[in-house]
């Protein structure tokens, strides 16, 4: 742990992980319709940046001078649907709307629909393409905000992530950090059976940039880790954060079958008695 970890109220952040994880299992028991598994290994990673690193305004979605958030994975979309929610961009409430005619919280993010969304998301390998843009306008513009960009390990099998990988480095964007929720699972498999990503940070370091992995749940871990990459000076910088995918619940954890599969209300109903008595 570092010295800025040490400032952090770990507890604070570990809490409101629980919190998003919890949300995460009844919208989607709900909606018996979404994604549990990606958007659970990656509540630690959503919880630093929504509580403690993003400048943001839920009063003022659209501040100019805000940080983005890039949500690769688009698919996951619940769990960011939580962080807005609990970060009060919009009632808590609304998340028994996912996925329903005529609601703001879509399967997959939409900008001109939920407050708090930075740009439209879903189609797989594009998240990164989109954050290098940002930063590169933020660099011309003598702009002080950051992008985040959080990807899917299987986002790692896309050509055109690891083109803009190339072209972050080339331009020098030192303003934008990518972190890979590693939970080492896709839709049909394992994602080294389905086409091995390794040596992931040997490619990562080999485009130009540096490199840091990390526990993606060991809260720490994760805030030393951003706070790590926020600290470059004309490179940029990648997390890779070592995940269990599904994480919170035996019931979900690191079983291929949760990828895009709704639990019943009577398996989350056990999911979140596990998540109460190991809080």
């Amino acid at each position: 742990m570092d010295s800025h970890a040490d400032q952090v109220n770990i507890k604070l952040l570990e809490d409101r992980a629980s919190e998003m994880r919890k949300l995460v299992v009844k919208m989607i028991a709900n909606a018996a319709s979404g994604h549990v598994g990606g958007s659970l290994s990656s509540a630690d990673i959503m919880s630093a940046l929504y509580f403690h690193f993003l400048r943001i305004d839920p009063l003022n979605p659209r501040w100019v001078n805000r940080d983005r958030f890039i949500l690769s994975k688009g698919h996951c979309s619940p769990v960011l649907y939580a962080a807005l929610a609990l970060r009060g961009f919009f009632p808590v409430e609304d998340i028994w709307s996912l996925r329903q005619i005529g609601c703001h919280l879509q399967g997959h993010p939409d900008m001109n629909k939920t407050p708090g969304v930075d740009i439209t998301t879903g189609s797989l390998g594009q998240g990164l393409s989109a954050g290098v843009g940002m930063a590169l306008a933020a660099k011309l513009k003598g702009q002080g905000h950051r992008i985040y960009v959080l990807l899917g390990d299987a986002e790692m099998q896309e050509g055109m992530t690891w083109e803009a990988a190339m072209s972050a480095s080339h331009f020098r964007l030192d303003n934008i950090t990518a972190v890979v929720d590693y939970n080492k699972l896709q839709t049909d498999g394992f994602t080294n059976t389905i086409m091995r990503i390794e040596p992931l940070v040997d490619k990562w370091r080999a485009f130009g940039w540096l490199v840091k992995e990390i526990d993606g749940h060991d809260m720490p871990e994760v805030i030393a880790g951003i706070s790590w990459a926020n600290s470059s000076e004309g490179i940029p910088r990648a997390i890779i954060a070592h995940t269990i995918k599904g994480k919170g619940a035996s019931i979900f954890e690191n079983k291929v079958e949760w990828h895009g599969a709704p639990p019943t209300l009577e398996q989350a109903d056990c999911a979140l008695k596990e998540m109460e008595l190991c809080q």
